[in-house]
């Protein structure tokens, strides 16, 4: 019956906006609010359903301060997002600490899931970084915004300066360099700034390594 109602209730609004005298806009809103509505709750489930991954790269290794995503199928109680510690360890329920730097997710994912098959059967574990902090990068000297930032996977010295806001009016973009630690000793990666853009030599946009600082004069 209320079916009918509002079928002939829509019926008659049609008749009114031909005849001029309902606004189309109003008839129009009574017809798509609910698809709107029920569109956007199915945008918002959508959104929930996906993982924040920090890296796509399955060879990242995870590192101290990292943020780890630890989920178990159908144990929430067991899911949680955890930090790694500076000792580079986890804390989980049934497992206490588990160690996590210098493994990449797929091998801690392996790691856990034996530590839980001694409590249960066939657990089936998944394991994420959802914050990258372990990687880190320092741009120094001439930019914007001078100080530590995150080291992402095969990231440049082009895209390193782009996030310091690029450089300040005194700043001498022929003459960057990389200072980087290698098997105890510091090596020193010229890099000029114009020549790389302008496509003369591309080969100084190096990809960077952890705890590389590059220095704007």
């Amino acid at each position: 019956m209320g079916m009918h109602k509002s079928s002939s209730r829509f019926r008659y609004a049609a008749v009114w906006v031909f005849l001029g005298l309902l606004p189309a806009p109003l008839l129009l809103g009574q017809q798509s609010g609910s698809q709107k509505g029920s569109a956007q709750l199915q945008a918002s489930s959508q959104g929930a359903s996906q993982s924040a991954s920090a890296t796509a790269d399955p060879n990242y290794v995870i590192g101290p301060q990292d943020m780890i995503d630890v989920n178990v199928w159908k144990e929430p109680d067991l899911s949680r997002s955890v930090p790694v510690r500076p000792d580079g360890k986890i804390s989980l329920p049934l497992l206490n600490d588990v160690q996590a730097s210098g493994l990449t997710p797929g091998q801690l994912g392996v790691k856990i899931t034996s530590g839980l098959a001694k409590y249960m059967t066939n657990p089936q574990v998944t394991v994420i970084v959802s914050q990258i902090n372990s990687q880190r990068i320092y741009i120094l000297g001439e930019v914007v915004r001078a100080g530590s930032f995150t080291l992402l996977p095969d990231m440049t010295v082009l895209q390193a300066l782009s996030d310091a806001g690029g450089f300040t009016p005194f700043a001498n973009s022929k003459k960057i360099y990389v200072l980087r630690q290698e098997n105890g000793k510091q090596q020193k990666i010229p890099f000029n700034y114009k020549d790389v853009i302008s496509g003369k030599d591309p080969s100084q946009n190096v990809a960077l390594k952890s705890g590389d600082t590059i220095i704007v004069p």
